[in-house]
């Protein structure tokens, strides 16, 4: 796999896993009434964080 193919496999992973995160706490929110717990919401930035470096290490 070339070096471009497996950063849009990583980045894919990474877009799947935090979509499934937020849609999560979307539900919990919306539906449970639950706001979500602030290290769940410092982990969701972190790993945002994390895919926009492997995004900008062009």
């Amino acid at each position: 796999m070339t070096d471009i193919t497996e950063k849009k496999e990583n980045i894919k992973m990474h877009l799947k896993d935090l979509r499934q995160n937020l849609k999560k706490m979307h539900l919990a929110v919306t539906e449970e009434l639950i706001l979500p717990q602030p290290d769940e919401v410092k982990t969701l930035m972190y790993k945002m964080d994390q895919l926009l470096k492997l995004i900008d290490s062009n």
